[in-house]
């Protein structure tokens, strides 16, 4: 099963695609952890991303294709894999559909997770941290215990002008790719409200 899964931040990604790479025992390959990856192996390609992050410049959507050829083309990939934060843009979901080709690799679905701008809002600036002992709760879904409560503390980007600002980027810059792949007849729609088990069954009821 090869995937792209996208969604906006605060959607509930991680938890879902921590399941579906279980569930079809594939790798889960996140842009951070293979930027990171390829650094530390000291591959080509890595050498290069190294040189462009020390530089403090973006890497390109050449060097981010070439990074995920050589990502699925590993052995653990040969079954399939989710693809998670690539491509962020319709350039580099064109760019990839064409590398992916060359390799004699389709993709299976596009999943996208949706959930309303205000929703996701709540969730993010309800959540808190303990720095003690790392717990995440939720002032609302999971409030922490009485003896906690004192001591947890709000990320800085989990203020609502900061989840306000990435949403703006999502629906700016990676919104689009739901047409894009839509229009390849690759996509899957999943609503991403509800209990994480509810919101499993219905990716998997997408996915067939």
């Amino acid at each position: 099963m090869r995937l792209i899964f996208i969604g906006p931040p605060g959607a509930g990604k991680g938890t879902q695609a921590a399941r579906i790479v279980e569930r079809f025992e594939i790798p889960h390959i996140s842009t951070g952890d293979m930027l990171r990856a390829a650094v530390k192996a000291g591959t080509p390609l890595g050498k290069l991303a190294d040189i462009a992050m020390k530089a403090g410049q973006l890497v390109t959507d050449d060097l981010m294709i070439g990074l995920v050829q050589e990502r699925i083309g590993q052995d653990d990939a040969k079954k399939g894999f989710l693809l998670d934060g690539f491509p962020r843009t319709v350039p580099q979901a064109d760019a990839l559909q064409t590398a992916l080709a060359s390799h004699n690799v389709a993709l299976d679905a596009v999943l996208v997770l949706e959930v309303q701008d205000d929703l996701i809002v709540d969730r993010i600036t309800g959540r808190r941290t303990d720095p003690e002992t790392g717990a995440i709760y939720h002032m609302t879904f999971n409030p922490p215990p009485a003896d906690v409560a004192g001591r947890v503390t709000q990320r800085k980007d989990d203020t609502e002008e900061a989840c306000r600002a990435r949403l703006e980027s999502y629906h700016r810059q990676t919104s689009p790719l739901v047409p894009f792949y839509e229009g390849l007849g690759l996509l899957k729609r999943v609503d991403g409200v509800g209990k994480p088990d509810d919101v499993t069954a219905r990716i998997q009821t997408a996915l067939g």
